[in-house]
């Protein structure tokens, strides 16, 4: 098995350990096919995403301690759908992607030229 891949082919690091984000809830952001939602990119929350997030129905912001989810607030990273976050920036509303926490496989729907106009600044 080879080591997942960021976007610039490079070893995908760690998008975010506390809070524990994650399809495989291990910190990174890597899909696989029973990952419907294509959990794959690293997004820094703000309070416009986090509160577009809730409008569409997944509310990042409560928390489910019988999940062992602490809710997110603005400045922590987790691992979005892809499709949410392509819905989110064509509303106009703007999540910065940490890149090297990013999977490839998002290249199969944005550029990384794309990619790199919405990138947090240390990445």
């Amino acid at each position: 098995m080879t080591a997942p891949l960021n976007v610039y082919g490079t070893p995908l690091e760690a998008c975010s350990h506390d809070p524990l984000t994650g399809f495989f809830r291990d910190g990174c952001c890597r899909t696989c096919k029973e990952d419907v939602g294509q959990h794959s990119i690293c997004v820094e929350m703000s309070e416009a995403f986090l509160l577009f997030s809730r409008a569409r129905g997944n509310d990042l912001i409560a928390p489910r301690l019988e999940l062992g989810f602490p809710g997110l607030l603005p400045g922590d990273r987790w691992c979005v759908c892809l499709p949410r976050w392509l819905e989110a920036r064509a509303e106009g509303v703007i999540g910065r992607v940490h890149l090297r926490a990013t999977d490839a496989s998002v290249l199969t729907e944005v550029s990384l030229e794309e990619l790199e106009r919405y990138a947090l600044a240390d990445t």
